[in-house]
């Protein structure tokens, strides 16, 4: 069975193409959201392995919602994204609860498998 997982981007040209690389690498996308409220709930409702979350989301910070999801669920693994570059976020994403970071240019299923320690 495949991992489950839900993107979290406020940006639906960036969902969609996020959607088909993970989908064409095996994952199986449950969801889509555009904002870090909808991701708590939704991740609530649907309970999917994995999250890829944007750090930077119109309403929420994408560092707050990874803290609420692992709150909530501690079995969702998340990985954050985001266009910036991993040292502009260094130290917090060393702080994070998430599994990982990858920069959007590099995001592929075989990333966001290898980052969240999904076992095949």
């Amino acid at each position: 069975m495949s991992e489950t997982v839900l993107i979290v981007d406020d940006h639906a040209g960036f969902r969609r193409f996020a959607r088909l690389l993970l989908e064409a690498g095996g994952l199986t996308v449950v969801g889509e959201v555009g904002d870090g409220g909808s991701a708590v709930e939704t991740v609530r409702e649907l309970a999917p392995d994995l999250v890829v979350l944007d750090v930077l989301l119109p309403d929420m910070d994408g560092f707050v919602v990874a803290e609420q999801i692992a709150a909530d669920n501690p079995r969702v693994r998340v990985v954050l994204t985001s266009s910036r570059e991993r040292e502009e976020l260094r130290a917090r994403l060393e702080r994070s609860r998430a599994r990982g970071f990858i920069p959007k240019a590099e995001l592929s299923a075989e990333r966001v498998i290898a980052v969240a320690g999904v076992r095949r």
